[in-house]
């Protein structure tokens, strides 16, 4: 018998390091992008680099709460994690939507942001790749939360498309309005993460 399920254990431990490293990677990764963005998003004074900024700060929560889950640490924390995440989810929700009216209200011009650019353009491509591996991992694990923050993951990277669209566009033909535009982008995700998380979509 423990030939039989050895292989499977193996595996299964396998899978979990796997998870942990794209979980450690993950929040590696939104660390720097933390410090990153702080410094584009006051250099161009732009809305929508300040709203990736906070939103690279909710995925390392999410992050957090997955490596919590697959440590084993029990459904019930993980619930109040995710609830904690739903009100960063809101608070970003709010930031973002007061800012970008009043950035549009006011007629405000961010600067070019060649940081801000390089930057979104990378991590638009490492957070699809890392949300393909969490999508494989979880599944391969039967794992809701893994999946879950994967796909978290990929609305991460597709932000940082938006944020990049906003940027390039400001830049190359001057529609200032393209920045607070993307910030709006940014709200609707976390208005939708909110509800998903308080009414038990998670």
């Amino acid at each position: 018998m423990h030939d039989v399920t050895a292989p499977e254990e193996i595996s299964r431990d396998a899978l979990l390091r796997q998870g942990f490293v794209l979980e450690y990677a993950t929040l590696a990764w939104n660390a720097i992008g933390i410090v990153v963005l702080a410094v584009a998003a006051v250099s161009a004074r732009s809305v929508a680099l300040a709203g990736f900024g906070l939103d690279s700060l909710i995925e390392i929560g999410a992050s957090t709460v997955v490596i919590w889950e697959l440590s084993g640490t029990g459904e019930a924390r993980q619930h109040r994690a995710m609830r904690l995440i739903g009100v960063g989810f809101a608070a970003l929700a709010v930031y973002l939507l007061v800012q970008s009216t009043w950035v549009l209200v006011a007629g405000h011009h961010p600067r070019h942001s060649p940081l801000g650019i390089g930057w979104t353009a990378v991590t638009a491509v490492v957070m699809f790749a890392l949300a393909a591996g969490k999508a494989r991992t979880g599944a391969a694990l039967d794992n809701p939360v893994l999946k879950t923050e994967g796909r978290v993951t990929l609305i991460d990277g597709l932000l940082a498309v938006a944020v990049l669209l906003g940027l390039a566009l400001n830049t190359a033909v001057g529609w200032w309005w393209a920045d607070p535009a993307a910030g709006y982008v940014l709200v609707y995700y976390a208005v939708r993460e909110v509800r998903e998380i308080f009414t038990g979509g998670h």
